[in-house]
């Protein structure tokens, strides 16, 4: 795998990891697969690939998730990312969700952990995970065929995603923010707004950026390129100022927060939100994981 030797995190924090994780089974995975004609099937000719992405490191890893090593260790070093279980700290966001969506996209959706549990919690409603990485993208796939779930998965910059105006009732994002400067994550706000239709719900799942600002050694151990810049703002003022109201961030085991909005119906309509609601609840199930 190709990942700098000489960050905080391979020298002292995977030797500790190593241990619970199955290289060998790593190993095989990354050589059973050919990632570029894998690739190629989510790929779309329209990405321009923005700097801030493409040009970084993450998670140590040279081309960060322009690489497949990325898409193959990503869920075996997350479960442990994600105190004190990583299934609890996504369902916190299912959780925090008030409307019976119809039509969800998750942006940044990686290898489709947040996405799959979506779908279970809501399995009536259209499903789309939409990412950079065409790999993650393609382990996505994988997981989603393996719980025999229907969804789609899009190759697509989640600034400007391409979707219509008021095409979504619920957007979500999680553990994306940490990864994006803050203006990206601003740009992508406003995506979100353009894209919900008025009472839909965006919902952001990330670290916690009260405990990260307090414990700073959480940002040097992970060395993420635009960490401490995340740490350094607010993603309640974020929503606020694309436009969205009843704004609410929640922590999640310390380490983790979710933060929750609404886009404001029109001013002077006469339909209420609770009536949204109600109408959006016929024939969808209870949430995945109690």
């Amino acid at each position: 795998m190709a990942a700098r030797k000489d960050t905080i995190f391979e020298r002292f924090i995977s030797p500790l990891l190593r241990p619970f994780l199955d290289e060998e089974g790593m190993r095989q995975f990354r050589h059973s697969v050919d990632w570029e004609s894998e690739g190629d099937r989510f790929r779309s000719p329209q990405i321009d690939y923005p700097s801030y992405y493409s040009s970084q490191n993450f998670h140590g890893i040279e081309r960060g998730y322009l690489n497949p090593d990325a898409a193959v260790t990503y869920d075996p070093i997350t479960q442990y990312a994600l105190p004190p279980n990583e299934t609890w700290v996504r369902q916190s966001a299912i959780d925090a969700i008030s409307c019976k969506p119809r039509r969800i996209l998750d942006l940044g959706c990686g290898t489709g952990s947040t996405t799959v549990m979506l779908k279970q919690a809501f399995p009536n409603a259209e499903v789309i995970g939409l990412d950079l990485s065409p790999y993650m993208l393609f382990v996505a796939e994988r997981k989603a065929q393996a719980a025999g779930l229907n969804i789609q998965w899009c190759h697509a910059n989640a600034e400007r995603t391409g979707f219509p105006d008021a095409s979504f009732d619920l957007v979500t994002a999680s553990l994306l923010f940490h990864e994006t400067p803050p203006g990206t994550s601003k740009s992508i706000l406003r995506e979100c707004f353009r894209l919900l239709q008025a009472g839909g719900e965006v919902l952001i799942l990330d670290g916690n950026q009260k405990t990260l600002r307090v414990a700073q050694w959480l940002t040097d151990i992970f060395e993420e390129p635009y960490l401490k810049d995340y740490a350094a703002g607010s993603v309640d003022a974020w929503m606020g100022a694309a436009g969205f109201e009843e704004i609410k961030t929640e922590d999640v085991w310390w380490v983790n927060q979710v933060t929750r909005g609404v886009k404001p119906l029109p001013v002077g309509s006469t339909v209420s939100r609770s009536a949204i609601e109600e109408d959006n609840m016929t024939g969808f199930a209870a949430p995945a994981f109690s």
